[in-house]
This record gives structure tokens, C-alpha cells and sequence, in this order.
């Protein structure tokens, strides 16, 4: 008899089917502790290595640790590692390697049963996931109704005091939130180093990790596979303190709104940033900024910078929380305040220039200085001067843009585009990027405007459908400009074709 019949023997005989109950035994009272522990005890079983590999998450478990790399690429090109065994468990795959001293029946039998107990522990899981699902978006409710003290004292870390936010938005939303929860696996436990909450509101998925003071970036990697697998536009801001959690949830609604399926996850931090700004002399920029945003409150100047970053009212109520009208209503009162016609496309470039400028710094004796004055004006009875006009924004300060760094800037972006792009593409804007009106203006059709609009992007290597880069566009083109972006400039041979110059 051969050796492969005595071992099958061996496996099937007393000897064998007790052994066999010995490790279903000895799995079974591993599962009931944890997940962890189950994979461990199977490692052990076949005296090699064990790994459950998520699609998205990578190693969920690995026995020893230093296998999860094998484990993972074994899940994924099964063919080049035919020594292993496989077996489909709780959404992931169970990859074991045993030693060549075990029996194949054996290790077949422990990956059956260990695939089975994932199944039964995922869908115990399962069965609590929803109301842990809800308890989730009723703390990021919490958070963003200012309830701070309340959510941390649920999660017990006094540790907890920053959060970072992501909003994803897609067609797969609800697959895309049972895979990423089984990845994340989320816990409330207390006095934990990081907590991640996640939960769906209004057609899309929040997740809050909240930390404290920085992540390990595994949130922001899972973010990013789920988007790619799932074909999910995500916008993250933060890490941000708990308290400024509202900030953080409409900042990420407004970098979501930059995100494109070339770039699906856009940190708010990279929406608006300029390659403009910091060409501009830093003295007179930040004295003009300061001047303009004067009348402004930080809360004023928050939903002002959420509005141009986003393009549009409706897409703006939608990141703070607020109704559409609403918003309207803040604007125009905004309008009044600033005394400038927010509807004026130049009037918006400038204004999201002066958000973006950076802090005046403090003088180094402020506190010296205005002693020394308020004392002089004691002795000399005279009252203080009456503060400077606010700067207007419908032009900017002489020396800001009519540099030599500025129109090598706009030079450099919009050079170049053809005499009909660049009227088309004038107009567009001043429309603020609206098609019908601005081809009505210009007299083409919208399908012709389109097609220009294309050739614009590719020229430029830009994304137009980015409102940040919409402005920097616009100032650009007035930065080079000639003579008048008139329509009625627009170059043509006969009805309403053009011919190139």
C-alpha cells in the first residue's frame, strides 16, 4: 500500500476522525474569543501560516504577522500559489500554507472549518451591524450639532480631540458602506487612540475618525481603494479640532465637489490652492485681504470660501447643512455688507484671492505700541484717526497681479489658446460656466461651445468643472488680454462658423 493510501486511511480511520473532532474543538472555542484568535489557532493546526485577505482592507488577520504580504498576493493570483489553500469566508478569503509534514485532508479540513466559523461570526455581525450602523450616524449627528463633550464622553477618550471627515458620493453608495464597515471593522471601544464613525446622510457616506492630533493614514488608504473599486467621489478635510467638526463636514462636501475619476479622493486643503498666491508680494496682498474681509465674521468668510469653492448655491447649502434658500439669503445680505456685486464673475475671483490670502503676522510689539499711542493721545487730548476706507473688490491694488512673476503666471496657463477658444471661453466664464447663456451671447450652438470648452481643458491641462480654477482662469485671462474678449470679436466665415487667424 502507498504512502498517500496509508495517510488517507490514517485520515479516515478512529485515529484520524478524533483528531479531526480535536480540531474542530480546538477552533471552535477559538471563535468565541475573536476573530483574531480563530486565525491563529488555524495557523496552528497546520503548523505553517494563516491569513484572511479582504479585497479592500488588505490582511484582516495574519498568523504569523510577517505573512499577511504572501497571504494577500495569494488571494489574488491564486494559480501562482497552488501549495495554498483556499477558501471563500465572511466577504474575504482564508489563505492557508502548511507545513509538508500535514496531511492535505487535514488542512483542507481546518480551512473548511475555519472558513465555516468566519461565515457564522460574520453573520452574527451582520445581525448588529444595522443598529450599529445607526448608533454611528447618531454620534456624527452629535458632532456636527456641537455636541462634543457628550460623543467623547460615550467613547471614553479624553484622548479624542481632533477628527478628520470624509464624504463619499456614487451609484454603489450602500455596497461601498457594508465593505468599507467590514474592513474598518469599528469600535467604540473606550480609551481607544482612534475611533472611526461612519454612517449615511442625505444620499451620501460620512466617515469621522476621530484622534488625536494626526492619523496613521489606514482610513485615508481604505478611503481610497473603496473610491477605486466602487467608483466613489470622496472630499476629506481635517485633521481639524473636535469642536470645529461642522467646519470640517461642509470643507469635505466642497473638496468632493473638485474630485474627478482621474483623482476620486481631493483633500480640502488641495482645493483652492493657488499656484497664484504665492507669486503675489506678500505685504500688499495681505494688507488689501485684510481690508477686504473687514466687515466679514469668520462664519461669514467660512460660507463665502464653501460657496466659490463649490460654484453654486445649491451645492453649497448642501455642504454646510442648510437650505437652499437659506444660503441665498446669507449671500445677499453678504453682498450688501461688502457693498459689491457677488454676481460678477471678476467681483468672485477677487473675493476668493482674499480668502486665500494668508494671515497678516503679528507685529512684535503690538501690545508696546498701542500703550505708547493710547498714552500719547491721553497727553495731547486728540482723538484716534478714523480708520482707512475698506479696499474695493472690483479692482485690485496697484503692484498685486502687473508683476513680472503674475504675467509669466498667466502667460504660462492660458498662452497660446486660439483667438475663438479664448473668446469662448471668456464668455463662458463670465457666465459662470453656464452654457446656454453663453452661447446665446456668443451665437454658436451649445454643441459647438462644448466642443471648444474640450479643447480648452486639453490646452490648458486643467479641470473647468473646478470652481477654484474657473477664478484663476478668469484672472488670468484678464491679466493677458489685449484688447476686448468682445463675442462680437469672435472670428467667422459665413453664418455662424469661424475661421482660424
Amino acid at each position: 500500500m502507498s504512502s498517500t493510501g496509508t495517510t488517507d486511511h490514517e485520515a479516515t480511520g478512529p485515529r484520524g476522525a478524533r483528531h479531526e473532532r480535536d480540531a474542530a474543538d480546538r477552533l471552535l472555542r477559538a471563535a468565541t474569543r475573536s476573530g483574531a484568535h480563530l486565525i491563529a489557532e488555524a495557523a496552528s493546526l497546520v503548523q505553517g501560516w494563516a491569513v484572511l485577505a479582504d479585497p479592500i482592507a488588505g490582511a484582516v488577520y495574519s498568523t504569523p504577522a510577517a505573512a499577511a504580504a504572501d497571504g494577500v498576493h495569494a488571494a489574488a493570483a491564486p494559480r501562482e500559489h497552488p501549495h495554498c489553500t483556499q477558501r471563500p469566508a465572511a466577504g474575504a478569503v482564508l489563505v492557508l500554507a502548511a507545513a509538508p509534514t500535514v496531511p492535505p485532508g487535514h488542512a483542507c479540513h481546518v480551512a473548511t472549518t475555519t472558513a465555516a466559523l468566519l461565515e457564522v461570526r460574520g453573520q452574527r455581525a451582520a445581525e448588529l451591524r444595522g443598529e450599529q450602523m445607526r448608533l454611528h450616524t447618531t454620534l456624527i449627528r452629535l458632532l456636527l450639532s456641537g455636541h462634543t463633550a457628550a460623543v467623547t464622553e460615550t467613547l471614553g477618550g479624553n484622548r479624542l480631540t481632533h477628527v478628520t471627515v470624509y464624504r463619499l458620493s456614487g451609484v454603489d453608495l450602500p455596497t461601498a458602506h457594508e465593505v468599507l464597515w467590514r474592513a474598518v471593522r469599528p469600535s467604540l471601544a473606550p480609551y481607544a487612540d482612534a475611533v472611526t464613525l461612519m454612517g449615511r446622510r442625505d444620499g451620501e457616506l460620512v466617515v469621522a475618525e476621530l484622534h488625536h492630533g494626526g492619523d496613521d493614514g489606514r482610513i485615508p488608504r481604505l478611503v481610497s481603494r473603496l473610491s477605486e473599486r466602487h467608483h466613489l467621489l470622496a472630499g476629506m478635510a481635517g485633521p481639524l479640532p473636535l469642536a470645529e467638526m461642522p467646519t470640517a463636514h461642509s470643507d469635505a462636501a466642497a473638496a468632493r465637489h473638485s474630485a474627478t475619476p482621474d483623482r476620486r479622493v481631493v483633500p480640502a486643503d488641495a482645493v483652492g490652492a493657488s499656484r497664484l498666491t504665492p507669486l503675489l508680494p506678500t505685504a500688499p496682498y495681505t494688507r488689501w485681504a485684510e481690508s477686504v474681509l473687514r466687515p466679514l465674521s469668520p462664519a461669514h468668510q467660512h460660507l463665502l470660501l464653501v460657496w466659490l469653492r463649490t460654484g453654486s448655491k445649491p451645492r453649497a447649502a448642501a455642504a454646510l447643512g442648510l437650505s437652499a434658500g437659506t444660503v441665498r439669503t446669507r449671500i445677499r445680505d453678504l453682498t450688501r455688507l461688502l457693498g459689491a456685486d457677488l454676481e460678477d464673475a471678476t467681483v468672485r475671483a477677487h473675493l476668493l484671492l482674499a480668502l486665500r490670502a494668508p494671515a497678516p503676522a503679528p507685529a512684535p510689539d503690538d501690545a508696546d505700541s498701542d500703550s505708547d499711542s493710547s498714552n500719547t493721545r491721553s497727553r495731547s487730548g486728540s482723538s484716534p484717526p478714523d480708520p482707512p476706507d475698506p479696499a474695493r473688490l472690483e479692482n485690485l491694488p496697484d503692484g498685486l497681479l502687473d508683476t513680472e512673476a503674475a504675467r509669466t503666471w498667466a502667460v504660462g496657463l492660458v498662452g497660446g489658446l486660439e483667438p475663438h477658444l479664448r473668446i469662448a471661453l471668456a464668455c463662458w466664464l463670465r457666465h459662470h460656466a453656464r452654457t446656454a447663456p453663453a452661447a446665446a451671447e456668443l451665437h454658436v450652438h451649445r454643441t459647438t461651445l462644448a466642443g471648444w470648452l474640450t479643447q480648452c481643458a486639453e490646452h490648458l491641462a486643467r479641470n473647468l468643472a473646478d470652481a477654484t480654477v474657473r477664478a484663476e482662469i478668469h484672472l488670468a485671462l484678464k491679466a493677458t488680454r489685449t484688447g476686448p474678449d468682445d463675442p462680437a470679436a469672435l472670428p467667422r466665415r459665413g453664418g455662424r462658423t469661424y475661421r482660424r487667424l
